[in-house]
């Protein structure tokens, strides 16, 4: 810490203390040499933690480090005594370099898509926090100068996460009454303003639903250089501050801690109703309101523990829902007949941090099926999800189809499906539990045109009756067997020479006026693969855009 700054944190305040103890005891000959040494070996282990901090935290971005540069350089005295600002604002203020990049860990953990600043100061932690959102989301900050304002707009429209900050100046309580009436919600919450109004702020964002079930609420400086705790500190500031850590930590809405970052930076974390408000009456206290088994809907469409297949993986629809079931938390096999595109789907899993392996099979071939499934069970211990979705599909007039066209088809598509359902299933019945999605298509309700394809949409209605029959016959034993439908999906495959005459046909059939993309089914495959559709079985989910009612 520089010498003529004021401390700041406790770690700073300790360091500050020590210093002048090592100074006072170094220049008085009646105090002990060993006491002296321990005063110093106290100063550097205190003194180097910031330093040590700072060097392994992942660095800042160039227009952070911009706008730290530009604060810091800044003469906030002079801003105002010009009289553009209502209050002297001390550059120790400013969010540090791993303050931020722990306000843009808490961004990405919390996964949070709308985030809610009060005090934004010199923009350092909003755009630090930006960081952290999805191309998508959006912070708003309340910050009550507007020359703050002017100030941050340069180094925020450098920035390509900028654009997702909107500032609102003037009184943050006015500002958070406009989001309330307009039913505005936050996944997060930084509060770094006025700290006596700390408690109102924290009292308005949960009494009026600002913040959205299990957000997170993250407040600053509620450490405040040591006063929160030390018994005879009497600034105003740190007793608004214990008085609010207090108020939280007795709060049943919440849970609390308070982590010694600089300053201190509470996380506060919303508990569900059902945790934080088991002295209410006036509720209907079952299931819809607990959740099944306490678990919200988005909890109950995890697949975290379980275990996952897909056969066809290699390329398009198997893929994205490799990905998506991999994405909920599954553990996931690739399978496909191409080692080296199993392979590279299953390394892109890896990549994403999710458990998966790479199988080579030919659904076609009872051996290879019965291999699959030994080697998942080998590795794994069980398999809770199966998605049959390996197919061929091959255009003939019906009068031209050949036997061999006409095997082939149906060795894949149906006989295929068919043997790794009854694989699969003898694992899942004796773990009586289970889920099988197959892969069917549009083309079992209706007869696509122009192209003819008699053996391939007889192969697919077959698929739906094979799932029907399975899905009512193993679901008293916990195996259910759903399908899904696809419409025409949007390949490379559907841009050759071959059939892209046929698209702009296609469109004119389809209400959507668009062919399916595979991230289009993705929440399908989780919702079938999950809990939330225990009481489904033996349906045909049809997903085409609406072309098999016209």
């Amino acid at each position: 810490m520089p010498a003529d700054r004021v401390p700041d944190s406790p770690v700073e305040v300790l360091v500050d203390l020590l210093r002048k103890a090592s100074n006072v005891a170094a220049g008085s000959a009646d105090v002990p040499e060993e006491l002296i040494k321990h005063l110093q070996k106290a100063l550097d282990i205190a003194s180097g933690l910031d330093d040590y901090l700072d060097k392994m935290t992942t660095q800042e971005s160039e227009p952070l480090a911009e706008l730290y540069q530009k604060t810091v350089s800044h003469d906030w005295d002079q801003v105002h005594k010009e009289g553009k600002t209502m209050f002297r604002l001390p550059k120790e203020c400013i969010t540090g370099h791993v303050e931020g990049q722990t306000l843009k860990m808490l961004t990405h953990m919390s996964q949070a898509k709308r985030v809610l600043e009060i005090g934004m100061f010199t923009g350092y932690g909003a755009l630090s926090m930006a960081e952290g959102l999805p191309e998508d989301g959006c912070l708003v900050a309340c910050e009550l100068e507007p020359y703050l304002k002017e100030f941050a707009q340069p180094i925020f429209d450098k920035s390509p996460h900028g654009k997702k900050i909107s500032v609102k100046t003037g009184s943050a309580m006015d500002t958070l009454k406009e989001l309330a009436a307009a039913g505005e919600q936050f996944d997060m919450v930084f509060i770094d303003a006025d700290k006596n109004n700390y408690i109102n702020y924290y009292n308005f964002i949960l009494d009026n639903n600002l913040l959205r079930l299990r957000g997170v609420i993250c407040v600053d400086n509620t450490l405040f250089k040591a006063k929160v705790y030390l018994k005879d500190a009497t600034d105003a500031n740190g007793l608004a501050l214990r008085e609010f850590n207090q108020f939280v930590s007795t709060d049943p809405r919440v849970e609390q801690v308070i982590i010694p970052l600089r300053d201190g930076i509470s996380v506060i974390r919303r508990v569900p109703a059902s945790e934080g408000l088991k002295t209410q009456s006036k509720i209907t206290d079952d299931e819809v309101f607990r959740g099944v088994k306490g678990r919200s809907i988005l909890d109950r469409m995890r697949l975290d523990g379980k275990v996952a297949y897909v056969t066809g993986a290699g390329q398009g629809i198997g893929r994205a829902f490799a990905h998506a079931l991999g994405e909920a938390g599954a553990k996931v096999a690739v399978v496909d007949l191409d080692q080296v595109k199993a392979e590279a789907v299953a390394h892109e899993l890896f990549l994403k941090g999710i458990s998966a392996i790479s199988i080579t099979a030919d659904i076609s071939k009872s051996k290879d099926v019965q291999r699959m499934v030994d080697t998942i069970v080998l590795k794994y211990g069980a398999i809770h999800v199966a998605c049959n979705n390996a197919g061929i599909n091959m255009n003939s007039a019906s009068e031209d189809t050949s036997l061999n066209e006409w095997d082939q088809t149906f060795n894949v598509n149906l006989r295929g499906t068919f043997i790794c359902c009854q694989a699969v299933g003898r694992v899942m019945l004796k773990q009586g539990y289970g889920k099988i999605i197959n892969t069917a298509s549009m083309a079992s309700l209706i007869v696509p045109h122009p192209q003819k394809q008699l053996s391939y949409n007889t192969s697919k209605a077959g698929v739906v009756k094979l799932t029907q029959t399975l899905g009512t016959e193993w679901i008293d034993r916990g195996v259910r067997v759903n399908c899904i439908s696809p419409g025409i999906v949007d390949t490379p495959l559907i841009h050759s020479e071959s059939l892209r005459p046929l698209v702009q046909r296609w469109l004119s059939d389809i209400p959507a006026g668009r062919l399916a993309q595979v991230t289009d089914l993705q929440a399908a495959v989780v919702y079938l693969a999950s809990d939330a559709s225990d009481y489904m079985t033996g349906h045909n989910l049809v997903i085409e855009g609406g072309q098999s009612l016209w």
